[in-house]
């Protein structure tokens, strides 16, 4: 059974950026042999910039945390939102792991976008 990673990202400000970003972040987790659980897909479902469809992404990605094994943090930067991710994990005794762009460049190739 391959360990379940939650992938914590920036989402907010530029989208486009962001999920570029995050399919690099889900490519390393899974080359490093887990099963990442990437919530940022919602944003592709609903407008992150209406208030109350961000919050109905953030709750639905909560709820995945609570069958995940670990959650990894990526970027040089911890929003608003990645805070109440952590803080959340912090509650359920979920092992937190935070990865830089580097550590994933010398993984998967390439730099960082």
């Amino acid at each position: 059974m391959m360990k379940k990673v939650y992938i914590c990202s920036p989402l907010g400000g530029n989208i486009e950026l962001n999920i570029d970003k995050v399919k690099r972040y889900t490519k390393y987790a899974l080359e490093c042999g887990t099963a990442p659980v990437v919530p940022h897909f919602y944003a592709m479902c609903i407008d992150d910039s209406i208030p109350k469809n961000r919050e109905i992404g953030i709750c639905a990605g909560l709820s995945l945390l609570w069958f995940c094994d670990e959650m990894w943090v990526f970027g040089d930067e911890i929003t608003e939102g990645m805070q109440r991710e952590i803080n959340f994990c912090k509650n359920l005794n979920i092992r937190v792991v935070y990865i830089s762009d580097e550590t994933v460049n010398k993984k998967i190739g390439g730099k960082s976008i």
